[in-house]
């Protein structure tokens, strides 16, 4: 461990990030540390040992920190308070060998890997020599998830059916993409410089084989195993990855009710709005399929660039009057998502140093256009004032909070909670008024709404309120989840299934969307009977966004006093 003679809280949690980054150099290259380029963690169970006995190390030194003279100071204080939920959450999931056991669509070891060739350095000679050697630790790499895997079929820690099914496929896919014999790094690696060719290409033939062997264990011998498994995990299972992604101990039966309420609230509006479109129109739904087909559109050679430029009119039109925007935060990059991933859009952060600026990915999945109005809403949330503006200002403040607090204490829920509430702030702000970008951020809240309902309702397995349109008093299925969301979808079916199973390998997650965005509201809400008329928004939004991160047990408070 780092070696800090009598540190304070934020100095702990600092020296923390130091310690991960030596493990884990996928960490250490979001964060722009070009000495990470070349490795790969392990991913073995000793691996992940190796990391929790980092944490309660961490944990223990925090202890002692907050003890010395000026740790109860604010910033001392919330960032002790933040690293401690933070790491013993991360530890409760581990301890329960959630670890032996992760299989995705979206978010597993071996999503890692690849992805952190997007944005590994890519501009000089020595930058390809690193990733070469990269490429050359991918073997090792997936070897490690596969022992980690291998010993939870032992232990009898299965992963669900469908996740499974999901994942092989996609690895297939990375085998193969284009169904030409060469894989995704060897697509990758050519780009790379003429003189480097032979050891670039040998290393990715090398890292696509080892995904091959992936795929065929995948297929042959953990799928066959998992094949009587359940998909949904249960309460138990459910409430502790609730702590992890919403950084709180829920009511989960009080959240399940607030997302009918919200889905009854946002339906009424949605019928509104749809009258503008089609008049008469059966339901919301069937006025989004009408723009589907005769609303505008945007091809798929041009969306890049289109969406760039609403990106760039945000900044343009918010910074001064509702933000006040540094240099490098106004900067951020739209982006196409390689292919062989899931269906949703996803942000990337900037690089410490804001070398590589914050990005946007918009995946295609085979489409050659796309609709105005699944897109605007969708981009304020990525892009700005969404996820952008939060996690660049993180990085532009890291220097006044600490580097824990604006990397990797990131709470899923007060960051997804944030862009639902930047969707919403650009709707109350007028910039939403076409009724095609309208009725699209409407049918988008319904989305998160519809995400609280399912994802709680089909993992504890509860009942259908009486009053629901929807097969009143049934208990949720996956099956019954997934028609659901279809129904009040306006997403491709391949789309929706893709959710689904997000949803059932990343439980918790979903519902931080509009139980972040609720939070954020209430601690401006709070904030503004706390100042009357002389409550200043702008102020507001700027304090509450250079506070780094918080779990939403102390957001709505810390928000409540800015």
């Amino acid at each position: 461990m780092s070696d800090i003679t009598n540190p304070l809280p934020r100095q702990v949690a600092d020296a923390y990030v130091d310690d991960l980054i030596a493990l884990d150099p996928i960490t250490g290259t979001y964060l722009g540390v070009d000495a990470c380029s070349n490795r790969l963690p392990d991913l073995s169970p000793a691996g992940q040992e190796a990391v929790a006995e980092l944490q309660r190390a961490t944990l223990a030194r925090l202890e002692e920190a907050e003890r010395r003279p000026g740790a109860d100071s604010g910033i001392e204080r919330r960032c002790a308070r933040l690293l401690r939920e933070r790491l013993t959450a991360e530890l409760a999931v581990h301890e329960a060998q959630e670890g032996l056991r992760v299989v995705s669509n979206i978010h597993s070891p071996a999503h890692a890997v690849r992805e952190v060739f997007t944005v590994t350095p890519a501009d000089t000679e020595e930058d390809w020599a690193a990733i070469a050697e990269r490429l050359r630790a991918v073997p090792a790499a997936l070897a490690g998830y596969r022992e980690s895997l291998a010993l939870g079929l032992e232990r009898k820690l299965y992963a669900g059916p469908r996740p499974t099914a999901t994942f092989v496929e996609q690895l297939a896919e990375w085998v193969d993409p284009h169904g030409t014999g060469r894989g995704w790094f060897e697509d990758f690696a050519a780009d790379g410089p003429e003189k480097l060719r032979g050891e670039l290409d040998e290393a990715a033939r090398g890292a696509t084989a080892a995904l091959a062997e992936l795929r065929d264990w995948m297929r042959d011998v953990y799928a066959p195993a998992v094949a009587g498994a359940p998909d949904t995990v249960g309460r138990e299972r459910y409430a502790r990855w609730a702590r992890y992604f919403n950084g709180t101990d829920l009511d989960l039966d009080e959240a399940y009710a607030y997302g009918w309420s919200e889905y009854h609230r946002i339906l009424a509006e949605m019928r509104a709005a749809a009258e503008l479109i089609l008049p008469g129109a059966a339901t919301p739904w069937v006025a989004l399929a009408h723009l589907d087909e005769h609303g505008r559109h945007i091809g798929v050679d041009e969306v890049q660039a289109w969406l760039q430029d609403l990106m760039d009119r945000a900044v343009a039109d918010l910074d001064g009057t509702h933000f006040d925007l540094a240099e490098p935060v106004k900067r951020v990059e739209s982006r196409i998502a390689p292919p062989g991933g899931a269906a949703a859009p996803y942000y990337t952060n900037p690089s410490e140093d804001f070398s590589r600026p914050g990005r946007t990915w918009l995946p295609t999945m085979g489409q050659t256009r796309f609709p105005v109005y699944d897109l605007v809403s969708t981009w304020y949330h990525e892009g700005v004032p969404g996820h952008h503006l939060q996690l660049a200002q993180w990085t532009y403040v890291a220097k006044d909070l600490s580097r824990y607090q604006a990397t990797l204490a990131g709470v899923s829920a007060n960051m997804e909670g944030w862009a639902l509430y930047a969707e919403r702030l650009m709707d109350e702000l007028g910039f939403l008024t076409d009724p095609e970008e309208r009725l699209g951020y409407l049918d988008a809240q319904m989305m998160r709404a519809a995400r609280v309902i399912v994802d709680i309702g089909m993992h504890l397995e509860l009942e259908i309120p009486a009053d629901s349109p929807f097969h009143p008093g049934e208990r949720w299925t996956p099956a019954l989840a997934e028609e659901f969301f279809g129904a009040h979808s306006s997403r491709p079916a391949d789309f929706v299934e893709s959710e689904l199973i997000r949803y059932l390998s990343m439980p918790g997650q979903a519902i931080g969307y509009k139980l972040g965005e609720r939070a954020w509201l209430m601690g401006r809400e709070k904030a503004r009977e706390r100042h009357g008329d002389a409550f200043d928004l702008k102020a507001w939004h700027m304090a509450a966004l250079s506070q780094g991160s918080l779990g939403l047990d102390d957001l709505v408070d810390e928000l409540s006093l800015l």
